[in-house]
């Protein structure tokens, strides 16, 4: 008796799937504001897993007198209207992140950016702690929570949390993180603080840490 034979090939194994696919479970809005020349660029670029969308300009002749550089001397570019990143932590939560310019004549924007944002970073910088106050007050005014993340520049002084909460005279529940916006591991950092931050006084439960 023949045998039956056949040329089709087996069934191929089952790919496993794939969670990207059907994109991040939960999608949060984080903006990253600040004082001109703090670090908010440099944040959004250390964290983010695509390339960012910077919307830079060089600083011209027509800033002068505009553009307060004390400090920030060597700067030669501004962000005009926004940094774009985006980071996927655990369990299917991304993180996108809206850098806002510094200058105060680009804070007009700041009202469509902060729609829909779950909180705010403030970088701060201890040599020019004064430029983070518009940030601070905008975000009170509005009931935007947010943490204040201090960007440890090589030649600044340094400073405990508690010292930098009263100089800026902000609310003791808001977190004071002292971070280097350059290393991926700070910057990150401060983004899941602000994250449970925001959850804590939403009432829900911490998220858990980022590996």
């Amino acid at each position: 008796m023949n045998s039956v034979h056949s040329d089709s090939p087996p069934p191929a194994a089952a790919e496993p799937a794939d969670d990207r696919e059907d994109g991040p479970r939960v999608a949060l809005k984080i903006l990253v504001a600040g004082g001109f020349g703090v670090g908010k660029t440099t944040l959004v670029g250390a964290v983010s897993e695509i390339r960012p969308l910077r919307t830079e300009a060089a600083l011209t002749d027509a800033g002068v007198g505009v553009d307060d550089l004390d400090g920030v001397a060597a700067k030669t570019t501004t962000t005009v209207a926004m940094d774009f990143g985006r980071i996927t932590l655990r369990d299917g939560v991304a993180i996108y992140l809206f850098g806002t310019p510094g200058q105060e004549r680009f804070w007009f924007m700041w009202n469509e950016l902060s729609r829909g944002a779950l909180g705010a970073v403030v970088l701060a910088d201890t040599r020019r702690l004064m430029a983070s106050f518009a940030s601070i007050d905008y975000f009170e005014r509005k009931g935007t929570p947010f943490v204040v993340a201090v960007n440890c520049f090589d030649d600044a002084d340094r400073y405990d949390p508690a010292e930098i909460q009263t100089a800026l005279d902000i609310d003791p529940h808001v977190p004071v993180l002292l971070c280097d916006a350059r290393r991926t591991v700070s910057a990150k950092q401060v983004l899941v603080s602000l994250v449970e931050h925001a959850l804590r006084l939403a009432g829900g439960a911490s998220p858990r840490r980022a590996g």
